[in-house]
């Protein structure tokens, strides 16, 4: 069973109620995930594909095989080009602090391939409990549950004691604090993205002036407010394009895209094709 986690995030994590976390296999045949974050660290462990990854406006891509981890309340987005399997495992902060006290001045991260060798075998350590994890998973065996909570909590050392650096409490908090504030603008904006959205009124969500607004919106992001609600409306453009024949100038319409050379621009920009290039296959992310 199954319940959902929220605290003042953006992303709401459905939660194992014998786990306090969420592991599961993904299975992606395409899609883009616009910017947001959430109040957990993840973890996504390809198995096979690629997947571009954006973390604070920095890019990269990963590869099977790699495994990528996004600490708490980083803004981050995905953009799946081909088919691919991963492991996605989300342990939210709230669960951790029951055993790490300072977790909330946290952050947690490693590079894949590691730079050293002892980084190396603490990474790959750390994968092969997630394989381990993912057995139990997908077995449903009787007492599964007991060895996963029990690699769980394995994770959650090894996530202290080799991947885990503390960050300045000051700068954390401003962080959280900003994040809340955000937190009903972007709740308004993915209500609300299929039409225009004057400054004054999103400023209004916010409780800000709009002048202040704008500036607060791209501390927060790294993008402008429009930007986001463009990024919005790509999003669910590309998995109506993926996942339905409606034709590409319906789906524009159901979207809020009413410039046709705005849009071709944009997804071009984004995604390295026309829509579509991607409806027969084509795409070839950059």
């Amino acid at each position: 069973m199954e319940r959902i986690l929220t605290p003042t995030n953006y992303e709401l994590i459905p939660l194992n109620d014998l786990t306090n976390v969420r592991f599961y296999t993904s299975v992606d045949t395409g899609s883009y995930i616009a910017s947001h974050w959430h109040d957990a660290v993840e973890i996504i462990y390809l198995l096979e594909g690629e997947l571009m990854i954006t973390v604070e406006n920095s890019s990269f891509r990963i590869s099977a095989g790699q495994c990528v981890m996004i600490t708490p309340n980083q803004i981050h987005s995905t953009l799946c080009a081909q088919p691919n399997r991963a492991i996605v495992f989300q342990i939210p902060v709230a669960f951790m602090e029951k055993f790490i006290p300072d977790v909330k001045q946290m952050q947690f991260a490693f590079h894949d391939p590691a730079e050293t060798r002892i980084m190396q075998t603490k990474v790959k350590q750390f994968k092969d409990i997630l394989l381990k994890m993912q057995v139990l998973v997908d077995s449903g065996a009787d007492g599964a549950v007991l060895r996963f909570n029990s690699l769980l909590f394995e994770v959650l050392f090894q996530l202290y004691h080799n991947f885990g650096t503390f960050s300045a409490s000051k700068d954390t908090a401003r962080r959280n604090r900003d994040l809340e504030k955000i937190f009903p603008v972007l709740n308004y904006i993915t209500e609300n993205y299929n039409r225009p959205i004057p400054l004054s009124e999103i400023a209004d969500v916010a409780m800000l002036q709009a002048k202040y607004f704008c500036r607060f919106f791209k501390k927060c992001m790294g993008v402008t407010f429009l930007e986001y609600q463009n990024e919005i409306r790509l999003s669910r453009i590309y998995d109506d394009i993926i996942n339905t024949d409606d034709q590409i100038s319906h789906i524009l319409e159901r979207h809020g895209f009413t410039n046709y050379k705005l849009f071709r621009r944009m997804f071009r920009e984004r995604f390295g094709c026309t829509p579509t290039e991607l409806r027969n296959g084509s795409l070839s992310a950059s």
